[in-house]
């Protein structure tokens, strides 16, 4: 082996020890003799190797540096050595290395010399770690072109940042991390589906209430009760027996479906037929009707009518001896007003037609009596004033002017009693909704006769009718009322009936009604000390069996009480039947 020139390691400044050299060789020789041929084939091992060629070729400049990347066309040549120390090398030229730059190989000799030379190089397969190096550079690269913002492209991204590459081995992804649908979660594929017929299964406010029938523009309801009573006084008088008695009540009601006005209707009627026990019969029936109208401009009409039918009772103010029956009672009530709102300021008018008549009375002795002279006509008109101080109360002034006409000017005593009538009433209306609606009012009323004989019926008036829901499917009603009666008994001007009732109504379930009321009537004679009072107390129930059917029951009891003779009673009953409706 040829010793390296002294000249040559000064000039270098590497100072090169000959025994590290020849061990350096040793090395390498022993290495390419256990290397199977076809490695040393690859390794470019040929002919012998001289120290200074080792040497030259690392101290070349042409091998690459630390940092740099290897690229494809010289992956199959080694790298050779080059020193971190700038300086530490002389420069290519004046080492003899080759002008082109092309790396040497530190085994390589030059082509004059290869025997071999004109043979073509077996292609090198690259090392698994330099294969592992190229996929997690591919990776990487299909990394970053998919987080590339549009429209940049790689000169782009290299002068705006520098790129720093590692020869460091990078963990490969595994090959389920990249596919998301593995990743999620399972779709349901047996989901429940919904029934093709869907039932709307909100509860409906009043499952048990009659559906109606359309009549034109009407909404019609009927309600029919059948059942049995038992009462101790059949005729509530003070003579009256026990017995059962056959009831049947028919009802019909009517509710217009326009969009401006509002009209409605009611009819009913009841007859009563003893079926064991007293001989008794009774027949009684009404209509009401109203109607409201919106002129526009603030104004707003009324109108009404009713027509009641009914036997006298046996506690009327008017007593006929030897009759074999009460005659029948019949009323005819005609209204009609007009209200006007001026700001807050609520003005009406309403003027009033009330007719009552009677048939003739039978008489036990056989023939009739008549009494056309109870007959009597009252015509009135009532001027009110009222003043919003909320849109739900409206306090209000009102006075009364009328007449009342007899259809004899001078009935069998000798008496005219035809009269002029005044009244002064102040009260409120309310309109909360569902929760209190209704009037009340009370004032003082005053009818004078014609004739001066006769005192004037004067006393205080009461009137209401309010209703109201404390809790929800809750009502309860107060009513009252002041009536002036006449009479035909000689020398006496009549009396006040004042009548007052309270009622609650509960809807306990859907289909099961509670129903309790109480009232009373006090009658007060004109001119007498004498007075009569009647209370009366009522409890009911109503089971729907469903829409159109249900049982109903109910309880009563009446006590009447008079400082006149002979006409006190009281009377007991309880009602069982079935109730229609549609």
């Amino acid at each position: 082996m040829t010793r390296t020139p002294k000249s040559m390691r000064e000039k270098t400044g590497v100072p090169l020890l000959r025994g590290a050299a020849t061990g350096l060789f040793a090395a390498a020789f022993c290495t390419g003799v256990s290397t199977m041929p076809a490695l040393g084939q690859e390794s470019d091992l040929r002919g012998g190797v001289l120290e200074e060629t080792v040497n030259r070729s690392l101290l070349s400049s042409g091998g690459i540096r630390p940092g740099e990347e290897v690229s494809a066309d010289n992956e199959a040549a080694p790298r050779g050595y080059v020193p971190v120390s700038e300086g530490a090398l002389p420069d290519e030229a004046e080492d003899g290395a080759d002008p082109a730059g092309r790396e040497r190989s530190i085994f390589a000799d030059s082509d004059d010399d290869d025997p071999f030379a004109d043979a073509p190089r077996p292609a090198r397969r690259p090392s698994m770690a330099r294969q592992n190096r190229r996929q997690t550079e591919s990776e990487i690269a299909a990394e970053r072109q998919q987080s590339r913002t549009p429209g940049t492209t790689d000169e782009d991204e290299e002068a705006g940042e520098e790129v720093v590459e590692t020869t460091a081995s990078v963990r490969a992804p595994t090959l389920d991390s990249l596919d998301e649908e593995a990743n999620s979660s399972a779709e349901v594929l047996n989901g429940r589906v919904e029934a093709i017929e869907n039932r709307d299964l909100d509860a409906e406010e009043a499952p048990y209430a009659p559906l109606g029938l359309r009549l034109g523009t009407f909404d019609v309801t009927a309600t029919l009760d059948q059942g049995v009573r038992w009462t101790s006084n059949v005729d509530s008088s003070p003579s009256g027996e026990q017995g059962w008695l056959s009831e049947t009540q028919l009802r019909l009601n009517a509710v217009s479906d326009w969009s401006r006005h509002a009209a409605r209707a009611s009819l009913y009627g009841t007859f009563l037929k003893s079926v064991s026990g007293a001989d008794y019969s009774q027949a009684q029936g009404g209509l009401d009707t109203a109607l409201d109208l919106d002129l526009g401009g603030g104004y707003a009409a009324s109108a009404g009518f009713a027509y009641t039918l009914r036997p006298e009772t046996a506690s009327s103010p008017v007593v006929i001896v030897g009759t074999a029956s009460q005659p029948l009672q019949h009323g005819l009530t005609g209204t009609l007003g007009l209200r006007k709102d001026v700001g807050k300021l609520r003005l009406s008018a309403t003027g009033l037609v009330d007719r009552e008549f009677y048939s003739d009375a039978e008489l036990s002795s056989g023939g009739t009596l008549s009494q056309e002279e109870r007959n009597a006509t009252l015509a009135s008109v009532a001027l009110r004033i009222g003043y919003e101080v909320a849109p739900a109360l409206v306090p209000f002034v009102e006075t009364e002017i009328g007449r009342r006409f007899y259809d004899l000017e001078i009935d069998s005593s000798g008496f005219a009693r035809s009269a002029d009538r005044l009244a002064v009433r102040g009260g409120a209306t309310f309109d909360f909704g569902e929760k209190l609606s209704g009037e009340v009012s009370a004032g003082w009323l005053r009818e004078t006769f014609d004739d001066t004989r006769l005192a004037p019926v004067s006393g205080p008036t009461v009137d209401a009718r309010l209703a109201w829901s404390p809790v929800r499917r809750t009502t309860v009603t107060l009513t009252g009322s002041t009536t002036v009666e006449g009479t035909t008994s000689a020398g006496e001007s009549g009396s006040i009936l004042y009548s007052g009732g309270l009622a609650l109504s509960r809807e306990a379930r859907a289909n099961l009604l509670l129903e309790a009321s109480i009232g009373a009537d006090w009658r007060d004679y004109i001119g007498t000390r004498d007075s009569e009072l009647g209370l009366r107390a009522e409890a009911g129930a109503t089971w729907w069996f469903n829409r159109y059917a249900g049982i109903n029951g109910r309880l009563r009891h009446e006590t009447f009480r008079s400082t006149l003779p002979n006409r006190d009673w009281q009377a007991s009953s309880v009602y069982l039947g079935l109730r229609l409706q549609r």
